[in-house]
């Protein structure tokens, strides 16, 4: 039996002890062996979970989630909450992910089915960890009271967050169950919706099912080929002697089609169509040797690598390295509450707009992915072990890297200009490749890998999950080969995504991420849990949520998915309502119209094809 204790003084102390009595001591994000001599318990409170039991000491005026050298420029309050906040999702993580790793057990379904436990959580993980935990988290914080923005952002992943990831995964699991005549069970969203109610339009609501992973894919997979193509310049040392406006200017250039940074025409092109020639090919792969395996090594790597990049980042003090300010004061700044955002409406939709983008639910990435579970596998452990991973990677390591850099070496003005301007993705490709620079060519070299790299790993463990609704339903309804389906979702997303490419400074691409990437996964989310707890039943959703559980889930949350989370997204979907029409009546350009009657066309385009195979299941019957 394991303990983990923890003792919160001059720095977070994390350490495991066994009954031999040796202790591992992790000061922030990373351990090494510690004598008994060095470790102190403090008074505190025991929290006991299954087989953990966690220890909190603490002693508040010097509490801080940072070595000691750091400690002077960071306000208390700032420091006090970011503590406080890391170490619950620290514990949440690391006790989540223990039970699903100490309860092992294979979760192969058919030939296109998981090869493992782990390999399924990581793959949903990855779903759910992409660009936005690292460029989209960060600035949304800041621009909506900083440290004060993580109280609604919190209370929105315990009533939206956890109550959807629990609904998604026992509903897809639900809807992959064999019957007669499908000994398979369904796996795409249209029909695993009909298995929930049988009436013949509800098929039509999981139309948004395959839609918006498409919609999103096409135009994600060229923000993941940007980051292909910044890895290779960092490696090259394209950004070398460099200015700060040289740098910025060079994004411009890439996303520029009459324009090259490397001689090659159309060079926006080749790499979009290299990056989704790529995620075509691992998807081919099936689940196990391809979405799995790639998952499997991409989020450790990711983790270590924004690791590495948070210490080196956080570790920055003035005059070295070339920064002005430490890069505690961007942590600070960051995590500074301004309580009286609390109250903003405005303050909530975005906090609720953020669980949505970044655990990737609304998709039916996830009820395509656990529709692949037997009857029995557990669904309330997975879930939550794949959803507190990526508040980790979120909270923890998202806000550690960009903003305390940027704050580091531009100061605080510097750095909210850029964010007022150019946003996240300013910041981390017209911004980060600069600053790396400055701490010196090698380790610049490194620094960029490691920061492109993990958007990279981030971006396609998402976009390979986008796949997979469009591959199932190919597969299940006209016997498709899924390494066939693979090529077919790569040709429709090519189609839709070229527009994106060439005219992205048109408006094209912003179109796309607010129709697809917002509004399309409120109003599926809306639809999807009315539908499970009130027409299929909260007694029948519940039962189905717990069934064959690893984890006992409170029944707090029967209520609230009946109850609370409908409202919540309710409200969500009808204050989104007026910019709807505001963008439909009054678009920007031509281009954006263009875009808009794309998107429609997809949509009725996939509308028809469901009420084939519709119509191919009542000639099979």
């Amino acid at each position: 039996m394991y303990y983990l204790c923890i003792a919160l003084r001059n720095r977070c102390n994390l350490s495991f002890s066994n009954s031999m009595g040796s202790r591992y001591f992790l000061p922030a994000f990373f351990s090494f062996p510690l004598s008994h001599s060095h470790f102190h318990r403090f008074p505190g409170v025991s929290i006991c979970f299954g087989p953990l039991r966690f220890r909190a000491g603490y002693s508040i005026c010097n509490c801080i989630f940072s070595p000691p050298n750091l400690r002077s420029s960071m306000n208390l309050t700032a420091t006090i909450l970011y503590s406080m906040v890391s170490l619950v999702v620290l514990i949440a993580t690391v006790y989540f992910f223990f039970r699903v790793v100490s309860i092992p057990g294979k979760t192969i379904k058919s030939d296109t089915g998981w090869g493992s436990r782990i390999g399924l959580v990581l793959a949903m993980a990855g779903n759910a960890v992409g660009l936005g935990n690292f460029l989209r988290f960060p600035v949304q914080a800041i621009n909506n009271g900083g440290g004060a923005f993580i109280i609604p952002y919190l209370v929105c992943f315990l009533l939206i967050g956890i109550p959807l990831l629990f609904v998604e995964w026992s509903m897809g699991r639900f809807g992959g169950t064999p019957y007669r005549n499908r000994p398979m069970g369904d796996h795409s969203v249209p029909f695993i919706l009909q298995r929930v109610h049988a009436a013949r339009w509800v098929k039509y609501i999981g139309v948004f099912g395959i839609f918006t992973n498409i919609a999103v894919a096409a135009y994600y997979c060229y923000i993941e080929s940007w980051t292909m193509s910044y890895v290779f310049h960092s490696i090259t040392g394209t950004f070398r002697g460099m200015s700060q406006e040289g740098v910025s200017s060079f994004f411009d250039v890439y996303v520029d089609l009459g324009q090259s940074t490397l001689g090659l025409p159309y060079e926006p092109v080749v790499f979009y169509i290299l990056c989704l020639a790529l995620n075509v090919y691992i998807l081919s792969r099936g689940l196990e040797r391809g979405v799995e395996k790639v998952a499997k090594i991409g989020m450790p790597l990711l983790i270590l690598f924004a690791m590495l990049l948070a210490i080196q980042t956080l570790s920055l003090q003035p005059g070295e390295k070339g920064a002005v300010y430490a890069g505690t004061e961007g942590l600070r700044y960051l995590w500074t509450p301004d309580f009286s955002s609390i109250w903003k409406p405005s303050v909530w939709i975005a906090a609720a707009g953020q669980i949505f983008f970044t655990l990737a639910v609304g998709m039916g990435t996830i009820q395509c992915f656990s529709s692949y579970l037997k009857k029995d596998d557990d669904t309330a452990l997975n879930a939550m072990s794949a959803g507190w991973m990526n508040e980790f990677v979120e909270i923890v390591l998202g806000s550690a890297i960009i903003i305390p850099m940027a704050v580091g070496y531009l100061g605080i003005d510097g750095m909210t200009d850029i964010v007022r301007n150019l946003g996240g993705y300013g910041l981390g490709f017209k911004t980060l490749p600069y600053l790396f620079q400055q701490w010196g060519p090698l380790l610049a070299t490194f620094a960029g890998m490691m920061w492109f790299g993990l958007l990279f790993f981030a971006g396609v463990t998402s976009s390979l999950a986008m796949g997979t609704p469009v591959i199932g339903f190919l597969k299940d309804e006209f016997n498709i080969p899924f390494s066939r389906g693979a090529w077919i979702f790569g040709l429709i997303t090519l189609i839709m995504g070229m527009p994106t490419v060439i005219f992205y400074k048109e408006g094209v691409f912003t179109e796309y991420d607010d129709w697809a990437g917002t509004y399309s996964l409120v109003i599926f989310a809306f639809a999807e849990i009315v539908l499970f707890a009130w027409i299929f039943g909260i007694d029948r959703a519940w039962e189905e949520i717990t069934r064959g559980a690893d984890i006992r889930v409170p029944v707090v949350y029967k209520y609230i998915i009946k109850f609370v989370t409908p409202v919540l997204l309710g409200i969500i979907l009808f204050s989104n309502i007026p910019g709807m029409f505001q963008r439909v009546l009054h678009p920007l350009n031509g281009y954006v119209s263009f875009a808009q009657i794309y998107l429609l066309a997809l949509f009725l385009f996939i509308v028809y094809w469901v009420h084939k195979a519709h119509l191919k299941r009542l000639g099979l019957n």
